[in-house]
């Protein structure tokens, strides 16, 4: 894919919030580079997206691939260290917004848009999503019929990594205040992943 400015940027708030986790952690500093070399690899052989509303998930993908070829660790521990160093970080959370500004009903008729435009299937490696009203069970849900990060992952020979970027769904949800209820995921062999948020009680 073209290494684009949204691309570069994603990647360096990723490298820069890990690279805060590696040095808290007593990592080498060659660690980061040898994650920021082998990414640049990854993101050159990877499929384009285009502008993609998950590009940032994606590119979250292709970094965790990296990581787990450059620090020496468990797949486990290498999610706990992007783990970390995201709720660590400030910014991150300032991004990410809270659970009014997630659920915003100003937000569905673009969200709606999103999954019309992802059923045409316009990039091979994109997520091709339904979006589900909420209807008191839920305030908003996803099912995600294609995954970008698990096509990613089994592009790059490590299709059991996909389940770790499963994972960290919920840690962003908890950032936002918000409930993720999953029954499934395609990294784990469901036929969709059914993503149900609502508001903590």
């Amino acid at each position: 894919m073209e290494n684009t400015l949204s691309v570069k940027m994603i990647f360096h708030f990723y490298h820069s919030v890990v690279k805060a986790e590696l040095k808290r952690r007593g990592f080498p500093k060659e660690v980061a580079k040898k994650i920021e070399e082998e990414h640049g690899k990854i993101v050159a052989r990877a499929k384009d997206i285009g502008k993609s509303k998950l590009l940032s998930s994606y590119i979250m993908a292709s970094y965790y691939i990296a990581m787990n070829r450059s620090t020496g660790k468990s797949a486990q521990e290498n999610f706990e260290i992007f783990r970390d160093g995201l709720c660590a970080s400030k910014l991150f959370h300032k991004v990410m917004g809270d659970v009014d500004s997630y659920l915003d009903p100003k937000k569905m008729p673009g969200r709606l848009k999103w999954s019309e435009d992802s059923h045409k299937r316009l990039y091979e490696n994109d997520w091709v999503v339904d979006i589900l009203p909420g209807n008191g069970e839920y305030d908003l849900g996803y099912d995600y019929h294609e995954c970008g990060a698990c096509k990613l992952c089994k592009d790059e020979g490590c299709p059991e990594l996909a389940a770790y970027i499963c994972r960290m769904d919920f840690v962003l949800a908890d950032m936002m205040n918000m409930k993720l209820v999953r029954t499934g995921t395609i990294a784990e062999g469901a036929s969709y992943c059914d993503f149900r948020y609502s508001r903590k009680k």
